[in-house]
């Protein structure tokens, strides 16, 4: 099968907001009387806010009723948004720009490459107001339209379903190990950006979209 679509995970691949998420949660750990690390929060890339509200709990040693998890995730939620909100096209990570020119100008037999957006975060759409990129996707699967977090392949199997293409035409971009595993499980090429050590499952592994080409991207599709 041909490639027709490209869905791109938003957090490490077009902007980095971990640090926000990170500083977030920190917050909220800090209040509940533990704290957590960088190295901690690794675990957290890609997974939903609910699993990873459990995550920290769990770290903690704390349990907590249904009721008090729901307000506390939505409090670190608040303060995530406050950082967001400040941030500007300038927070756009290296090379973005540059590769999605290169897809907008690649045409095959099929028609033009379609692009999607596959992402868990609930806040996805502002972020991508504030750096002015909503109008590069064609649609954008984020959590307030799926049930279910990576690695379940649910957001980019709804992405692929609303661009009318098929799975195994797609290829998935993720930074994240759970990303990686949500692409594969749902049979698409998957290009992982960061390191080759991490991303195991990954068909490609490129540092990031700086150092990648389309041409690329599709010498390996059509390899595997």
């Amino acid at each position: 099968m041909p490639i027709r679509a490209f869905l791109f995970d938003l957090d490490g691949v077009i902007v980095d907001t971990a640090i926000y998420h990170y500083q977030a949660w920190k917050r909220l750990a800090n209040e509940l009387g533990f704290d957590i690390s960088e190295e901690f929060n690794e675990k957290l890339k890609g997974v939903s806010r609910t699993d990873s509200l459990d995550l920290i709990l769990a770290h903690g040693n704390l349990s907590l009723p249904d009721e008090e998890k729901t307000s506390l995730a939505s409090q670190k939620n608040q303060w995530y948004l406050d950082l967001v909100s400040r941030m500007t096209p300038e927070d756009v990570l290296p090379g973005v720009a540059s590769f999605f020119a290169q897809v907008r100008k690649t045409t095959r037999s099929e028609g033009p490459l379609l692009t999607g957006l596959g992402s868990v975060s609930k806040n996805a759409p502002l972020i991508l107001e504030r750096i002015g990129l909503a109008d590069l996707f064609d649609v954008i699967i984020d959590g307030n339209k799926i049930s279910k977090g990576k690695p379940d392949p649910e957001v980019f199997t709804k992405g692929a379903a609303e661009l009318g293409v098929n799975p195994d035409e797609c290829v998935v971009f993720e930074d994240a190990v759970a990303g990686v595993e949500a692409g594969k499980r749902g049979g698409m090429f998957v290009v992982g950006l960061g390191s080759p050590d991490v991303l195991t499952q990954a068909d490609l592994v490129a540092p990031s979209l700086e150092q990648l080409t389309v041409d690329q991207v599709f010498d390996q599709f059509e390899l595997k």
